[in-house]
């Protein structure tokens, strides 16, 4: 491999040096028309594929790891960016540049811990985000990553995760948009959209089923068409059509007993005939098994190698091509789903450089404060008894517990791991390697409430909770900070805080009723001491100002607008599965290629749907978030439009603060006849200052009206009443409900 890599890059890297690093971009000519901006994506793509050799051809759906790999003693290639996921030979004779990738979906990471080469910024976790209900500033900050992303370098950005959270167990949680296929699809697609608007490449991520990361490289998923196109692949398909990505990341796991990166009704079926995809499919890395099933069965790139066993799309694809094992034809096609992304997205007229800088010219200032925005909107209000919160100006004394909230903030672990300048603020936390260490950014909790408040804070590191109950005793008010930290590659063995978390929660609670819990976590928890505590926040993971935002919602300068975006379970007994599925404690892969696991068990009634379904009372339902001010909902109204259903309300803030409201519609057949009762049909987030109305609208998408029918390809919608509701969250009681009455309608597979 290391021979054939630096013999093509001898003959081309000079010339790509000229094109891509000068920031040339060729004028088209008779001999080039692909480089004529003015012609469409697909028809460029189609010239450009025509002028490449075979040889060029391989080396286009085939990327390197563009880390030094120790494991396999793989050299990064020095055409690579330092530290980063992947790179792409480009071919310079005919304009095309290098791909150059980056993770992930919250920021320019890193794959270098021990020699981070450059300081990013992070936004909150990918739940995080989702739980503002705010499309604009998911857009904001896919923009912020995107524009970092192109300043150092990289025109391929590894983003866009969104599986749903059918395990709230699940490693990987923090970086997807939680459990509702719309509100998950609409919120990814934003920041996918964002990422875009930066002439670089988006992925969507990861195809399909990838709910868990316990033997996640090859327990079998086990689902019916039917349910898939209702949750998973429907949340999928919502992110597809609002941010359109360049590129489908393809996972790990298998689907109905194939690989999904070889999986022929996943990815030529669903995403690339039924939904028309026109862009390409990459692997994730290591998540290639072959050579002709997976290029005849809709693989368009081998990502990552030598993560894989074999570099299945060089050598051997050329050798499948050759002897016609694999037909050229749909080689071209691999190839022209490539370059289609990188014209359709202007990464040929807008080519990236190598930064110059370590900072590479960025205003991280003015990204502090996006990323800020966004961790401030996400942070929820889960119980706030006798408004403890927020801290009222009279308190003299608050004593801060635990969380290393006087230094910094927890994120999550793993390929998405943004690096903070200097390291994380508290090192040697965690495993030494991938996918640790532990880090926090340098952003405290406590350094920045000192700001805004005149009380005494004193900190305890809650090791000792007998020494933390008593500064708690001695303290006017107590906050207490909980963490939970999740990363790729495995799951947690729980839903408790770890780490006697909770038994400290509760000391500290016994000590001094006025305590706040503030919880950075990757998904939902238990809370054994709720009753005992005063107010509690989930902030998630906050990401690179995530102090800031904690301690101005402690403090009142901000209003906390956010609602959960998943369920937050009472117990596991409450699960689908209450023991996660394919935990063999083996690295033997016949064992391993045994496990399954049933989906089919709650099919498409995922989350809140399952809790309905089944009448569990959960902990905090779907949706739910408090406010230091109260809304009112009045004026529901609800139509037939179209295909859907047009629905409008007015909002009211009653209270004595500006604030912002999420109102929530749910829909759901008198006559009953879905996967559970309702589903979640829209939603309008308003900001209403104190004593102001607003007028909120929603549109439902005919699909989350109907019922797919497997063997036509279309969503059915059955004649009858259907009740729309408007509610504050999945469990509370409806603020209004009108019924509206459908005909009997057909919509195709992509809702039209």
């Amino acid at each position: 491999m290391k021979k054939r890599l630096c013999l093509s890059l001898a003959l081309a890297y000079p010339l790509m040096l000229s094109f891509t690093y000068g920031g040339t971009v060729h004028a088209a000519d008779a001999k080039q028309p692909w480089l004529d901006a003015a012609q469409s994506p697909d028809a460029r793509a189609e010239q450009l594929v025509k002028a490449m050799t075979l040889d060029e051809k391989i080396q286009t759906v085939f990327a390197y790891f563009s880390t030094e790999f120790q494991p396999k003693k793989f050299e990064q290639p020095k055409e690579g960016r330092p530290g980063s996921a992947g790179w792409v030979p480009g071919v310079p004779r005919l304009g095309l540049p290098s791909q150059w990738q980056s993770d992930a979906g919250v920021g320019v990471a890193t794959q270098a811990v021990s020699k981070t080469p450059y300081e990013r910024t992070s936004l909150p976790s990918g739940l995080g985000t989702t739980a503002t209900w705010n499309p604009k500033l998911a857009f904001a900050g896919g923009a912020m990553i995107g524009s970092e992303a192109r300043s150092t370098g990289f025109n391929v950005l590894l983003a866009g995760g969104v599986n749903l959270m059918r395990e709230p167990r699940n490693g990987r949680n923090f970086e997807y948009g939680g459990e509702d296929p719309l509100l998950a699809g609409i919120m990814v697609g934003e920041q996918i959209r964002g990422i875009q608007s930066n002439h670089i490449v988006s992925t969507l991520k990861h195809y399909a089923f990838n709910d868990q990361e316990t033997n996640r490289n090859h327990v079998n998923v086990k689902i019916e068409d039917q349910a898939g196109r209702m949750s998973d692949l429907l949340a999928l398909q919502f992110a597809l059509e609002r941010g359109q990505p360049g590129s489908v990341m393809c996972a790990y796991n298998r689907v109905n007993g194939d690989y999904a990166c070889e999986n022929d009704y996943l990815l030529n079926e669903v995403l690339k005939k039924d939904w028309k995809f026109p862009g390409y499919v990459m692997s994730d890395w290591g998540g290639t098994h072959s050579t002709i099933p997976a290029a005849t069965r809709g693989l368009d790139q081998q990502s990552g190698f030598p993560f894989d066993k074999s570099d299945y799309f060089n050598a051997p694809l050329k050798e499948a091509v050759v002897n016609r094992h694999v037909p050229e034809a749909r080689l071209d096609d691999m190839v022209k789903r490539i370059t289609r992304a990188m014209f359709a997205n202007g990464v040929m007229e807008h080519p990236v450089a190598t930064p110059t800088s370590a900072d590479a010219g960025i205003d991280f200032a003015a990204h502090g404060k996006i990323t800020q925005a966004d961790a401030e909107e996400a942070i929820v209000l889960l119980k706030n008894d006798n408004s403890l919160l927020p801290l009222a100006a009279g308190v003299r004394s608050i004593a801060i517990i635990g969380g290393h909230a006087n230094v910094g903030v927890l994120s999550g672990g793993g390929s998405a791991q943004v690096y903070p300048k200097g390291g994380s603020a508290v090192p040697n936390e965690g495993p030494a390697y991938f996918p640790g260490p532990i880090v926090y950014h340098r952003s405290s909790p406590m350094g920045e409430l000192a700001k805004l408040t005149k009380a005494k804070l004193t900190y305890n590191d809650g090791k000792d909770a007998a020494a933390a109950a008593k500064l708690a005793a001695n303290s006017d008010v107590v906050i207490v900070f909980g963490t939970q930290w999740l990363a790729e590659s495995f799951d947690a063995d729980d839903l408790n805080l770890p780490g006697k978390q909770d038994a400290l929660i509760a000391a500290v609670a016994k000590a001094n009723p006025k305590t706040v819990v503030v919880l950075q976590t990757g998904g939902p928890v238990v809370m054994p001491w709720l009753n005992h505590v005063g107010a509690v926040l989930e902030a998630w993971y906050p990401g690179t100002s995530g102090g800031a935002a904690i301690a101005r919602v402690l403090a009142g300068d901000v209003n906390p607008s956010g609602r959960l975006p998943a369920t937050f379970p009472a117990s596991v007994a409450q699960l689908p599965r209450p023991v996660i599925d394919g935990d063999a404690k083996t690295k033997d892969d016949n064992i391993l290629e045994k496990i399954t696991t049933d989906y089919n068990i709650e099919g498409a009634a995922v989350g809140y749907k399952w809790f309905d379904l089944k009448g569990h009372k959960p902990l905090f339902p779907f949706g739910y978030g408090l406010s230091y001010t109260s809304f009112a909902y009045a004026d529901l109204s609800a139509k037939p439009a179209g295909t859907g259903i047009a629905v409008t309300f007015n909002i009211k803030n009653t209270g004595k603060r500006d604030g912002k409201a999420v109102g929530q519609v749910y829909v759901s057949p008198i006559s009953g006849g879905w996967e559970a009762p309702k589903r979640l049909g829209g939603w309008d987030k308003l900001e209403l200052k104190a004593g102001t109305s607003g007028k909120a609208t929603v549109q439902i998408d005919p699909r989350l009206l109907g019922v797919y029918d497997s063997a036509s390809k279309t969503w059915k919608i059955a004649a009858g009443d259907y009740l729309v509701t408007l509610a504050d969250s999945a469990g509370a009681k409806p603020a209004a409900s009108v019924k509206v009455k459908l005909d009997a309608k057909t919509v195709d597979v992509n809702g039209r």
